[in-house]
């Protein structure tokens, strides 16, 4: 790959699972736009977050580190990135570079020092609080805001989907008239968009392609076919999702979020497009991914903040100079990689302090093939009673529960539908034992799950106590700029 530096269009969904497009080989999804990125780059076959839920992913991404290093501790949707460590922006910043954000970042404030020359449009926690309901974990309350969102999905419009109009259009405004100002230098311009995150409506033209008696329905979906483990049993309360929706719901559902994947996909093309006529596109490499995925009521689970493939995987993929056509890479690589590709590929050095950072750039890791490099994730909230684990190590996934729930063991290479959990059988604990000594090796596990529950117990208090939390209840998602909360 060239060496050479370049400006970087960053372009991040929310809530976009690694499965739906069609370059990752989904027969229904039409993302032309991503296929046709994938075509001319670099797809990771097998990308991570590093926690799956919204904020804790953002503030991993920002600086390159996991979810539960003391110096970022996000926990959780109320404990938000506020430039507490220094982010891939302040590193961009410090060597002159101009670093701009356009959309939903989702950190504590605008006032806070978040990486960023500007930040236009900028979405951020409610109120610098955040959802104080997604802190309650024992006893696991019942949800009531995810049920309603799902029942109501379907074609329309909505505030997301005018939010992520409004970004598109500033982004291509900027790549227009002010990206080519900044010749000194390689820019960075992060491109955040909301869909295809809840609420669940899509626009007339994108959910009309997915013809309802078209639609492939959710695996191990049903009461008799999904697995039953009293973690997930666990999440499944938090999200008010114990039963089944009717088949009709479904089908609105999954129509809803593939044509807002599909409204995504137009957005993207718009900013490829744009950058191909500013005459930029030759000295622009472009990364494409997103902070979690979508379970889509595969094995009975929806939303994210599980373990499952649907929830933790995520699209990455980069294009542009220097980067080859039509490769992927079957390396494993999560989000907080991020930090070191934006600087490796804006040429800016890096940091005596950053070199201990976990992350390797994806530049370096598309070179090679490391199918044994391990990712780690971690969930902190929102369904989880007490902090869940997952490492990925070669073929073998591995999650381990702090509650006292037994973990689960399966086979990727086997077992890509993680159907079959290996963990309770004898001729596999060796491979649990090695996958627990890796964790280890990674974190304290008991210290890092105290850690984030005291300091929920904090929030807790300062937010009325436990029963003045539950008596608010959750409003399902950050309003858009401009749009208050419904708390149910």
């Amino acid at each position: 790959m060239s060496d050479k530096p370049n400006n970087f269009l960053f372009i991040f969904s929310d809530q976009h699972t690694r499965r739906a497009a069609g370059c990752y080989g989904h027969s229904l999804v039409k993302t032309p736009n991503l296929d046709r990125l994938a075509e001319h780059g670099t797809l990771y076959k097998n990308a991570y977050c590093n926690g799956p839920i919204c904020v804790p992913c953002r503030g991993s991404l920002a600086t390159g580190r996991y979810v539960n290093d003391p110096t970022l501790e996000v926990w959780d949707n109320c404990s938000p990135y506020y430039g507490q460590a220094p982010s891939w922006g302040h590193r961009l910043m410090d060597q002159g570079h101009r670093v701009v954000s356009i959309g939903k970042l989702h950190y504590r404030d605008t006032a806070d020092d978040n990486g960023f020359d500007e930040s236009i449009v900028p979405l951020h926690i409610i109120q610098g609080v955040g959802m104080l309901y997604t802190l309650l974990r024992d006893p696991m309350p019942t949800g009531r805001a995810f049920p309603y969102g799902v029942r109501n999905a379907g074609v329309g419009n909505s505030t997301y989907l005018d939010y992520d109009r409004d970004i598109t259009e500033r982004a291509l405004a900027w790549i227009k008239n002010e990206a080519p100002t900044h010749t000194d230098k390689p820019w960075a311009l992060f491109v955040s968009l909301v869909c295809p995150h809840p609420p669940w409506v899509a626009p007339p033209e994108f959910y009309d392609l997915y013809p309802h008696q078209d639609l492939d329905m959710p695996l191990a979906y049903g009461l008799d076919e999904r697995p039953m483990h009293p973690g997930l049993e666990d999440y499944r309360t938090n999200f008010g999702i114990q039963g089944e929706f009717d088949d009709a719901t479904l089908r609105k559902v999954i129509a809803a979020y593939y044509g807002m994947i599909s409204y995504l996909d137009d957005n993207i093309g718009k900013l490829i497009s744009a950058l191909e006529a500013s005459g930029l596109a030759d000295t622009t490499r472009i990364l494409y991914t997103s902070d979690h995925g979508e379970s889509m009521g595969q094995k009975g689970m929806f939303s994210k903040c599980n373990m499952y493939e649907e929830s933790v995987g995520v699209p990455m993929i980069m294009s542009g100079p220097g980067i080859p056509s039509g490769k992927e890479i079957a390396t494993p690589v999560q989000l907080l990689d991020v930090f070191p590709t934006i600087l490796e590929a804006t040429g800016v050095q890096i940091m005596d302090e950053d070199q201990e950072l976990p992350g390797t750039s994806l530049l370096q890791l598309a070179e090679g093939d490391e199918p044994d490099r391990v990712i780690f994730s971690e969930q902190h909230s929102a369904g989880a009673k007490s902090a869940v684990y997952l490492l990925r190590r070669g073929d073998w996934k591995y999650v381990r529960y702090m509650e006292d729930y037994p973990p689960q063991l399966f086979n990727m290479a086997s077992d890509p539908n993680e159907f079959i959990d290996l963990a309770g059988d004898p001729a596999y604990q060796d491979e649990c034992d090695r996958c627990e000594a890796a964790l280890r090796g990674l974190i304290d596990p008991e210290d890092v799950d105290q850690r984030a529950k005291a300091k929920q117990a904090e929030r807790i208090e300062l937010g009325g106590g436990v029963e003045a939390v539950l008596a608010k209840g959750s409003p399902g998602y950050t309003p858009a700029p401009g749009e208050d909360p419904t708390f149910r």
